[in-house]
């Protein structure tokens, strides 16, 4: 599991993260808190003037230059479309700045908790900043950055798994058979009925995603006297071309019954201001499937990051593979079911 980025943050101390604030004129009061992010480092910062940012240090190697900067782009894009994204403060005229190694950003602070997503209003609320943050995405394609597709999140993630001989033997050909079955009924694509045919990824629009719209993404403050309040998005790290759907999904939760409800008040939001294509439905499975494939390999890639041992003990023993094996098992039975249907 060795990477050549494996101690790509052991120069990273919280002097160096201050000097790095100062260098743009940001002085620390020596309060600095780090922030849950394994992939990259990210801090809260206090200032001596009272506020308070957040530091990104993107991890070295994982995005271009030309990347991160259409992270920004979108995110401002959407800021100045009034929707509620925090986005990168353009400090010297840049939004991506370099210091003692490290390419970082620095964003407001803004602070908020998770949101209440057995409350239909939330969902409702959530979908409709969802529908104008796909508004805006659709306008232009990332021209830097990939798209959520089989080969970037299924095949290639397979591939060097095994190249690099993350899966035990015991438990190898168990889990090539469950994750070739999976990967055969993800690209042949899901039958809708007689009439439309099978539909896949490669058949729904892609359009800039947020791309990691999970619960703690989303922020929820408070409702104040003037009106304000209510979610704000946050981490555009994953940010990429996918189907709109990608965005909806990882904010549903428990049973079928309660899946469904959740998406139908997603959905009354997010068609307030955008058609959904329900089509994109039946990509739910599929896409959850990708997205468990290509978390074993982000583990395995990033081990040698000292965080990760500490923070994920049970990886890549025979026992997680053959818990693995056991998902791909129900995932392809997830995949074979009907589809929700908001």
């Amino acid at each position: 599991m060795q990477t050549p980025l494996s101690s790509a943050y052991a120069a990273l101390t919280p002097d160096v993260v201050l000097d790095a604030l100062a260098s743009l004129g940001l002085h620390g009061d020596g309060r600095l808190m780090a922030l849950g992010s394994y992939e990259n480092r990210v801090y809260q910062a206090a200032l001596e003037d009272g506020t308070r940012v957040v530091a990104k240090f993107y991890r070295p190697g994982r995005w271009s230059d030309a990347q991160i900067l259409e992270e920004h782009a979108f995110a401002a894009e959407l800021e100045a479309a009034e929707i509620p994204m925090v986005a990168p403060l353009a400090l010297e005229g840049r939004t991506l700045h370099q210091h003692a190694g490290f390419a970082f950003s620095v964003s407001p602070w803004r602070g908020g908790r998770p949101p209440e997503l057995q409350d239909f209003e939330v969902l409702e609320w959530i979908g409709r900043f969802l529908a104008r943050i796909h508004t805006i995405g659709a306008q232009r394609p990332f021209a830097a950055r990939p798209a959520l597709d089989l080969q970037g999140f299924g095949e290639e993630p397979r591939d060097w798994l095994l190249a690099h001989d993350i899966i035990p033997l015991d438990v190898q050909s168990a889990w090539r058979d469950a994750y070739e079955n999976a990967l055969e009924l993800i690209a042949a694509g899901a039958q809708q009925s007689s009439a439309t045919g099978r539909f896949g990824l490669q058949d729904a629009q892609a359009i800039r995603l947020h791309g990691d719209c999970h619960p703690g993404n989303v922020l929820w403050t408070p409702l104040d006297d003037a009106g304000r309040g209510g979610p704000h998005f946050v981490d555009l790290d994953d940010a990429r071309m996918g189907p709109a759907v990608q965005d909806l999904w990882m904010l549903l939760s428990g049973e079928r019954r309660q899946r469904t409800q959740q998406l139908g008040a997603l959905l009354d939001g997010y068609e307030q201001f955008r058609p959904f294509d329900r089509r994109e439905l039946v990509l739910i499975e599929p896409l959850r499937t990708l997205r468990l494939i290509h978390y074993s390999a982000w583990l395995a890639r990033r081990w040698q990051d000292p965080i990760f041992p500490i923070n994920f003990p049970w990886f890549g023993s025979s026992d997680y593979w053959r818990g693995q094996v056991d998902m791909l098992h129900e995932q392809i039975e997830a995949m074979q079911e009907e589809p929700l249907v908001a």
